[in-house]
């Protein structure tokens, strides 16, 4: 399957505490000791490594995404692809339910059968998402069924329909999984700047999703830059092809700039990590 669209995706999420009553019979009404709860039930099942709950036990507060229109050109024996952004944003508002943020998920993906790009969404953000579809009773057969058993979104070695970048830069574990902010340090590329995934929950708390919503889409604009990057590594996208990518990212920031100050914010740290120069000589 030639897919037609591009969606890099990353999703911010919380503690569930509404699953601790049925989990660990807690009567605790308190948020942030039913959280305490929550790491101290994981640290007993991991013996004490780790604290972070696992994909089931996070509600998402939100899905952002960067879209583009995937092009191909046959020049001799190989294909080129090159990338058009459409959009940078977030799904739903700031008041979406839960249920309303993964249903338009879900919704999406069965409307376009996208390539899928993240950083770890193979890992973590699907994973979440599913179980989070099934508490709703979210049907989503296109995920399980779309493709073949080696082509699909299911299949780990498929990069042309879900390229977590995580995995294809370790070549699936073979070498060190290394962070995005990590990646992004060496490409010159922003990383993360302001805020970070440990503080989300704490921003929830403060009412603060507007601010979350802001931080994860420029998580998804940083995996979509080390993407172009990993795709022009591969001969996928030429260097003039990855060069009209970051232009057409400038020009959106600078665009959309004036009413989403965090984009101008993102655009000076990117300034500030490759010294000025975006373009490849």
């Amino acid at each position: 399957m030639q897919h037609k669209t591009l969606f890099v995706f990353d999703i911010e999420t919380i503690p569930d505490t509404d699953a601790v009553y049925n989990l660990t019979g807690s009567e605790e009404k308190d948020v942030p000791k039913l959280r305490e709860e929550l790491e101290e039930y994981h640290l007993g099942v991991t013996k004490g490594n780790n604290a972070f709950p696992r994909q089931l036990f996070h509600r998402v507060v939100g899905i952002s995404f960067v879209e583009a229109e995937i092009e191909r050109e046959r020049v001799g024996n190989q294909t080129f692809e090159s990338y058009h952004l459409k959009d940078v944003r977030s799904g739903g508002t700031e008041e979406s339910s839960e249920e309303e943020l993964v249903k338009g998920f879900f919704q999406y993906m069965a409307r376009n059968t996208p390539r899928l790009v993240s950083y770890n969404g193979r890992g973590f953000d699907l994973p979440v998402l599913k179980y989070r579809a099934m508490k709703h009773a979210i049907s989503a057969p296109w995920l399980h069924q779309s493709g073949d058993k080696w082509n699909s979104y299911t299949s780990r070695y498929s990069p042309d329909w879900h390229c977590d970048l995580i995995e294809v830069l370790s070549d699936y574990g073979a070498s060190a999984r290394s962070k995005l902010n990590e990646v992004c340090s060496i490409l010159g590329f922003p990383g993360k700047f302001g805020a970070d995934g440990s503080k989300v929950s704490e921003m929830f708390d403060d009412g603060k999703v507007d601010e979350i919503r802001h931080y994860c889409e420029t998580d998804v604009l940083n995996t979509y830059l080390v993407y172009l990057r990993q795709q022009h590594h591969t001969g996928v996208l030429t260097k003039e092809g990855y060069n009209a990518s970051i232009s057409a990212i400038i020009r959106f920031i600078e665009t959309e700039g004036e009413k989403r100050p965090y984009l101008l914010e993102f655009m000076e740290a990117w300034n500030d990590a490759c010294d000025g120069k975006f373009l490849m000589d």
